[in-house]
């Protein structure tokens, strides 16, 4: 099996995804209205509710749902071989994430941009509402934590990364600027310019690096844990449209730059799949993740085919910011489907790599020994790139050795080995931040949310004192985790609880299409998605308490599971129970 295959089968399914299924949706499911004026417009406040041209809050949206989990749940679910994770990210993106993910941000939009936990509310009920909003405010906290501890990892010892971070800032606030306050309405003009000052940031990264301010940026782990809560925390007080969302647009840039690069890479090098289609380990036993392809390979691939974290963007940042409701088909269906085409380059580096060198660099050395593979390039790739990679877990230093792999492969670039792998460290990074600072703030806007009962000044965005202890606490919460490490007890079972909260999300989607439509053929196209991914994390939860968690006596992710379980199967008694009544309703 040759890669091209793989990713022009990939753009086909895609493409008439879009075109037809997304299009089907758009018009005769939810029937949007550009004559319905949207929350961006009648509750504008130039700090969460701003009106934004598609584009620029696509950039937005992309980069916010876009975190670790395409990048590198893919390349962990390469141990089963290529085909199950490619089946499932064409399949998963394009049933049940794009869907999750347009009807969740149109339904918020309709409810003046509120989070899914109002939306549940007043769609569902109060104990569906309850049970939701607990679920989000655990799933987002864990998963920033997570998200962070991967880029501290990335970032730590690297000068020429953490320049480039660094730079994506000033050309934020000064695209925002230029866009909003000196030229008002020149788009194009910002985007020139923020683009050309994030790009230069990139090539002057490398030498920087190597000069002696370098070591003014070359930050330790524990630097870098201090400093993410920080900016996650100006991110999320500052107006939306000044630093967040330009940035965010800026680096989507960057992202969508380089896996466009990485696929010209594929055309021109045609990498053979080293990996083959099926490992032996989709009968259990994986050395990575423990268990059977089902349900583990849709736990692992996770973002790239569908998140529940997505539906805490959907209806948090991006629904104050729609210009009009067609914008939410581009916006909310196409977003994901490119978030699936980045996790299918990311399964296509991953599989490049001779199975001896992926386990190698994924896997302990004495755990390595055992499985009785042997290295083929990996000694090579190492002397190019100046650093030791094996026994380097987790997935990203594996994504970055086969995407330096291929790009080095293409004529003229051999040398740049060294080059190539670095800069993919550094897009990791890029990669991974915009879902930080995005996630800071939304999970500032469900604690706002959630203490508006007994504070009423504190569901006022406008109200600067609320703004700013929510967005303390949520910073300090997940940068106590990410400080301390305790983040490695909760993170195996986040893959868990991030697709129970898809799920979750699928159901309240339901309710709210049979709300809209009365008609059940309809509901149909999140109910029997959301049962799937019902069954798939119910039994990977329940084999993750029994195989895992209790021989090895970890009582806090015991406790944590049977909570999101818990929390989950609630909200879909409730939905079911609603259900029930709409169609005695219409009967």
């Amino acid at each position: 099996m040759n890669a091209i295959t793989l990713l022009i089968t990939a753009l086909l399914v895609f493409a008439l995804a879009y075109r037809f299924y997304g299009v089907f949706i758009a018009a005769k499911v939810l029937a949007f209205n550009d004559n319905n004026e949207t929350p961006a417009h009648r509750l504008t406040d130039g700090r969460d509710y701003h009106p934004t041209n598609k584009w620029v809050l696509f950039g937005h949206h992309f980069a916010a749902i876009s975190g670790a989990g395409p990048l590198v749940g893919p390349v962990l679910a390469a141990q089963f071989g290529y085909l199950p994770g490619f089946l499932w990210i064409l399949v998963g993106a394009v049933l049940a994430g794009s869907v999750h993910d347009m009807v969740i941000l149109f339904a918020s939009v309709r409810h003046k941009g509120l989070s899914l936990s109002n939306i549940a509310k007043e769609q569902i009920g109060t104990p569906a509402g309850i049970a939701t909003a607990f679920a989000v405010l655990f799933i987002i906290i864990t998963a920033l934590a997570g998200l962070a501890v991967v880029v501290v990892n990335a970032l730590a010892e690297s000068p020429w990364a953490v320049f480039t971070i660094l730079v994506t800032i000033p050309a934020a606030l000064f695209t925002a600027l230029w866009m909003y306050k000196i030229r008002p309405g020149r788009i194009v003009e910002a985007s020139l310019i923020g683009i050309s000052i994030v790009v230069l940031g990139v090539v002057l990264g490398e030498p920087i690096s190597r000069s002696g301010l370098g070591e003014y940026l070359r930050f330790s782990k524990n630097t870098l844990s201090l400093s993410l809560p920080v900016y996650g925390f100006l991110a999320s007080v500052l107006p939306v449209w000044l630093l967040l969302c330009p940035r965010d647009y800026l680096s989507s840039y960057m992202k969508l730059g380089t896996i466009v690069l990485l696929a010209a890479g594929i055309l021109i090098v045609n990498p053979v799949i080293k990996m083959p289609a099926l490992m032996p380990f989709i009968h259990g036993g994986g050395p990575i993740i423990p268990g059977k392809v089902w349900p583990y390979v849709c736990i692992t691939i996770a973002c790239g085919a569908i998140s529940g974290f997505h539906s805490l963007i959907g209806s948090g940042t991006t629904p104050k910011m729609i210009n009009r409701e067609s914008d939410i088909l581009p916006i909310g269906y196409g977003a994901m489907l490119a978030e699936g085409l980045v996790s299918v380059m990311a399964l296509i580096a991953a599989t490049c790599l001779v199975p001896g060198d992926y386990f190698a660099i994924n896997l302990k050395p004495e755990v390595f020994q055992k499985l009785g593979y042997s290295v083929s390039q990996l000694n090579g790739i190492q002397a190019m790139v100046g650093e030791q990679l094996a026994g380097r877990s987790g997935g990203a230093v594996s994504l970055a050795a086969g995407m330096a792999l291929i790009l080095s492969s293409i004529p003229g670039m051999k040398t740049l080995m060294g080059y190539w792998y670095h800069f993919a460290i550094m897009f990791e990074a890029l990669f991974i931040l915009t879902t930080v600072d995005t996630g800071t703030r939304v999970a500032r806007y469900i604690l706002q949310e959630m203490l508006k009962p007994l504070f009423p000044k504190f569901g006022k965005s406008s109200w600067m004192p609320g703004v700013l202890v929510t967005s303390l606490l949520i910073s300090l919460a997940w940068g106590y985790l990410v400080y301390n490490n305790d983040i490695s007890s909760i993170w195996p079972m986040f893959g868990v609880a991030n697709q129970l909260l898809a799920s979750a999300a699928l159901f309240i989607g339901t309710v709210f299409i049979l709300n809209q439509t009365k008609k059940w053929k309809y509901a149909l196209i999140t109910f029997l998605p959301g049962l799937f991914m019902l069954a798939t994390t119910l039994t990977a939860g329940i084999m993750n308490i029994t195989v895992n968690y209790l021989p090895a006596r970890s009582y806090l992710n015991i406790a944590l599971s049977g909570i999101m379980i818990v929390l989950v199967l609630v909200i879909f008694v409730e939905t079911i129970r609603k259900i029930v009544s709409i169609r005695k309703d219409l009967l």
